[in-house]
């Protein structure tokens, strides 16, 4: 296989899989089956716009950054419906926390499962599973329903952080359960997403006062492990908060749990919670994009205090070692995609797409697209999707260089990675909306 391969053609060189049981699924939790952004999709929409290949738009009431998870003729994201504070309250609730960030604050917020047919876009359920009296302020860029869902055997899982993760029934959109017990001061609103593992519900949650992984089983929603980070934090208190997403791989014969969180990498038994090892990858605090992985390596994106991309060899000769780093252009918050041996990522500002050589680090090619960038690309059809907060999705494709194939813009920003279902549709949600995009060919 040549490096002028096309992507699509590189994932046969994909070893490691991620070991999620709703691998089967179309695209069941943030980052689609196996959380690596990648779709076995054989084809997939290359031009669009508000009047040419939306097969629907449906408004979402609210706010909210998740991205959209498809299953079983259904679509879903959490929104939240804010009652603001005044800015004086925000900078209140700022200064209480020694916060020097552009916070936002609510007086309450309602938190809701929003829940659409496939086919039409119609609202099946709209159901608020959970509410929040005068909240923790939040980012000015993030949201109070950032998390992205699972949903997993006719049940859709919703986590908001430290405000409480739910189940609803997918068919009658009934409450199941809640679960207001994993509490952390986050300073910057909920980021890291929940991960499905077999029966438990996987999520990690690095406050400036606690940090902890734990899991809640599904089917009761009660905690079933919860395991405190053992690594030493060489820092202040506001340097000690993450919101990554863990991810699962098959590593020395077993899986494991990788989660990124201040200072180290960790890797934990998913069943049962307990630490496995952990590396220090740091200076690394207030880390957002999600590990990839394959091949014997992970790759982490470190958001500060400078962003870099850290490729750890997971069999290492004494156990799992760094074995590269780069902060060539690397992204803060958009997740790396890993495609045999290309690493690509995307950079928050200027949209720069640097394609690295996964094993040695050393880089291949950069294109600046142009924009600002929060949402992580994602692969389909051997393109890649990578979408702008101005609107805008560029479809790539990568080999020997960058090759930009077409621009498509929809109405309202883009924080939400895109989603793609097993026929090759795809989901984009804007701050105002979801849209099903489609092929002119299919209906």
């Amino acid at each position: 296989m040549t490096r002028s391969t096309c992507l699509a053609c590189a994932l046969s060189a994909v070893l490691l899989r991620a070991g999620s049981a709703a691998a089967a699924d179309e695209w069941p939790q943030f980052r689609g089956p196996g959380g690596q952004g990648r779709s076995g999709a054989r084809s997939a929409p290359l031009v669009w716009s508000e009047t040419e290949n939306v097969a629907w738009r449906t408004p979402v009431p609210g706010r909210g950054w998740s991205s959209p998870v498809v299953s079983e003729g259904a679509v879903w994201v959490t929104a939240a419906v804010e009652t603001p504070a005044s800015e004086e309250a925000a900078r209140r609730r700022a200064a209480a926390i020694g916060s020097s960030q552009p916070l936002a604050a609510a007086r309450r917020v309602g938190l809701r499962a929003v829940g659409l047919d496939r086919a039409s876009g119609k609202v099946r359920h709209d159901v608020e599973v959970l509410a929040a009296d005068d909240p923790e302020p939040i980012h000015a860029l993030n949201s109070y329903a950032s998390p992205t869902p699972v949903i997993e055997d006719g049940r859709v899982y919703c986590h908001f952080g430290a405000m409480g993760t739910a189940s609803v029934d997918a068919l009658d959109g009934r409450v199941l359960w809640t679960n207001g017990e994993l509490r952390c001061q986050s300073e910057n609103g909920p980021g890291g997403s929940p991960v499905p593992w077999r029966g438990l519900l996987i999520v990690q949650m690095d406050g400036l006062d606690e940090q902890f992984v734990a899991a809640l089983e599904k089917r009761s929603g009660r905690t079933a492990w919860r395991t405190a980070r053992g690594g030493a934090l060489r820092r202040e208190t506001l340097q000690r908060q993450g919101y990554s997403t863990p991810l699962v791989v098959e590593a020395g014969g077993r899986p494991q749990l990788l989660s990124l969180g201040a200072d180290w990498l960790y890797a934990y038994d998913p069943e049962s919670g307990a630490e496995l090892w952990r590396l220090a990858c740091g200076p690394a605090w207030c880390s957002t994009p999600c590990p990839v992985a394959g091949d014997g390596f992970a790759y982490l994106g470190v958001s500060f205090p400078r962003a870099e991309v850290v490729a750890v060899r997971l069999a290492g000769a004494a156990g799992p070692e760094v074995a590269w780093r780069s902060a060539r252009q690397a992204p803060q918050v958009p997740s790396p995609i890993l495609v045999g041996d290309a690493l690509v990522t995307v950079s928050d500002r200027g949209g720069i797409v640097t394609c690295l050589d996964s094993r040695s680090g050393q880089p291949r090619w950069s294109e600046r697209l142009g924009g600002n960038h929060l949402a992580s690309p994602v692969l389909a059809a051997g393109r890649l999707y990578i979408a702008s907060r101005e609107g805008e999705v560029a479809v790539v494709e990568a080999g020997a260089t960058c090759k930009v194939l077409a621009r498509n813009r929809l109405e309202g920003s883009i924080v939400a990675s895109p989603a793609v279902d097993a026929t090759g549709a795809l989901y984009l949600r804007t701050e105002k909306a979801v849209y099903r995009i489609v092929e002119a060919s299919r209906p």
